[in-house]
């Protein structure tokens, strides 16, 4: 594949985006942004009994495989624990998405970080 053509999953994602959205009462919200891009991700987590995620969503603002890689990223963590969750990373969502060009692998770690900043804001809000 030529290093600049996207995934048919990239561009359904993209298209199609799983979680979108906001969720009131989230119990979790991480942003991350990209200064050299201007992507910026929102990710809102609600986590019930036994610490697992019952719903999540995302708002982006950013390029196709910014958001794309926001929709894989709130597939993966659906209904898994927090444990389970930070356990993923940026190489499961590229792998879900069937590739990322080079210069776009950048959006595939946003989408981690912004999930890593939603988990320790709900970890922060929980033990106070």
């Amino acid at each position: 594949m030529a290093n600049n053509i996207y995934s048919k999953k990239v561009i359904e994602h993209f298209q199609h985006p799983h979680n979108y959205g906001k969720i009131k009462n989230a119990n979790g919200i991480g942003e991350e942004g990209s200064l050299v891009c201007g992507d910026v991700m929102r990710l809102y987590i609600k986590v019930g009994k036994n610490e697992i995620i019952e719903d999540v969503s995302f708002e982006t603002m950013g390029c196709a495989a910014a958001i794309a890689s926001s929709s894989v990223m709130t597939d993966l963590i659906k209904g898994k624990t927090i444990k389970q969750a930070l356990k993923i990373n940026n190489k499961d969502v590229i792998k879900k998405l069937g590739y990322l060009p080079s210069v776009k692998i950048h959006c595939s770690l946003l989408a981690i970080d912004a999930l890593r900043a939603a988990i320790n804001d709900y970890l922060s809000k929980k033990t106070k």
